[in-house]
């Protein structure tokens, strides 16, 4: 005898449609959490969603040749959003070019150039909050302009500073199942 014969066919097709529609309200409910992103998380310094015009290259060392960041094409007076939540501490200019930083919990830095800055130092922000205007000039940059978004790890304990992936700081779209009708 198998499962539909004991539960009886109309009794089958009760559970199967309780189990879609659990499975739809899971769905539902992890959607909401997603969309309402709880702070500390990290989105796209600049919008709409750039284009990555070069991609992070870790340096085996620190003095070593490679690219501590991304490029991210934008438009020259385009607003400059905080990635995440933090405080602002630097906001000036480095071998000539404008440059804003912000320090984020757990040790987390995250560079923002060429920038001119809109904040000042010690200013706490929230991710989205505009914190400078894009400038043309990024060398390298194919487009017009491009902002050059950078992040490391400060040095804590035994462990010495990392350059990361900004990339990686950001989620992915999260999967959402389906029910199947």
């Amino acid at each position: 005898m198998n499962a539909v014969s004991r539960v009886g066919w109309p009794r089958w097709r009760q559970l199967v449609s309780i189990v879609v529609a659990v499975i739809a309200l899971l769905g539902l409910v992890a959607e909401q959490s997603v969309s309402a992103a709880p702070r500390g998380e990290f989105s796209w310094p600049l919008q709409p969603r750039p284009a990555v015009e070069r991609r992070f290259d870790k340096p085996a060392h620190d003095w070593l040749p490679g690219h501590r960041g991304v490029d991210l094409a934008g438009a020259a007076g385009q607003a400059v959003l905080a990635a995440g939540d933090g405080i602002v501490v630097f906001a000036g200019t480095v071998a000539g070019k404008p440059v804003v930083s912000i320090d984020h919990p757990g040790g987390l830095r995250t560079t923002y150039e060429p920038v001119r800055a809109a904040v000042s130092v010690g200013l706490r922000v929230r991710r989205g909050t505009r914190i400078g205007t894009l400038e043309a000039g990024h060398e390298g940059c194919p487009t017009a302009a491009c902002l050059h978004w950078g992040a490391r790890r400060e040095a804590a304990g035994h462990t010495p500073r990392e350059y990361i992936d900004p990339l990686g700081l950001l989620h992915p779209t999260p999967l959402r199942l389906k029910p199947v009708t």
